[in-house]
């Protein structure tokens, strides 16, 4: 009698430990998706306002005042270059692991923060304004007065730091997402099928975690 009252006490800790890690699971996923989601934008943004005029200004010639104007592109191609290559880290950070993870993140952080910084530079530079009056006037001496700088350079360098918030949610939360080749094992890559659990059919929770897995619990070979 005095041996009974310890033996029902043993067995509650797993339910919690179970919990956890569907817990920490689900947090992975979001982060990785929530940094799929900020890197693809920030890039897509940035390649998009880099082709719209950044700064406008004018110039006095032989036929009066010429408006000027000058593209992201014109002015800089730094931050267009910064976001292709932010997209192939996004890419690359999936394919890599441990320490490859780690710098690829790192990357994809460095290329969000150095299109942010070569936006806002970018803004302020009248060197190809300069250019297009003396285009204008046939004068080699000509500069473009009266510069204004339009919304476009701002909403790059925002988009830009997009690209470096998935950057750093990579450095942070990386290391617990899944990677392709792991994903490619598990599905049915080489040693996939000797990797595999037996499922037992009278277990509904087996059963739905080896879907959740990517395997067919009703295949017995």
């Amino acid at each position: 009698m005095g041996d009974s009252g310890y033996v029902s006490a043993a067995p509650e800790p797993q339910p919690r430990a179970a919990g956890q890690g569907e817990a920490s699971a689900t947090g992975a996923r979001r982060s990785l998706a929530t940094a799929l989601l900020l890197g693809g934008a920030g890039a897509a943004v940035v390649l998009l306002a880099s082709g719209r005029t950044w700064t406008e200004g004018r110039v006095a010639g032989p036929g009066g005042t010429v408006t000027l104007e000058a593209a992201g592109g014109d002015i800089t191609g730094v931050p267009t270059a910064l976001a292709v290559v932010g997209l192939a880290a996004l890419v690359a950070v999936l394919a890599a692991r441990g320490t490859g993870r780690r710098l690829v993140a790192l990357l994809l952080a460095l290329s969000g923060a150095g299109a942010a910084a070569a936006a806002v530079a970018g803004a302020y530079d009248r060197a190809a304004l300069d250019e297009a009056a003396a285009r204008a006037t046939g004068d080699t001496a000509a500069r473009a007065a009266a510069l204004t700088q339009t919304a476009w350079p701002y909403v790059t360098a925002v988009a830009a730091l997009l690209i470096l918030a998935a950057g750093l949610l990579a450095l942070r939360h990386g290391s617990s997402w899944p990677t392709m080749s792991g994903r490619y094992e598990r599905d049915g890559g080489p040693g996939a099928r000797g990797a595999r659990r037996a499922v037992d059919p009278d277990r509904p929770d087996e059963l739905w975690k080896a879907l959740d897995r990517g395997e067919d619990p009703t295949d017995r070979t």
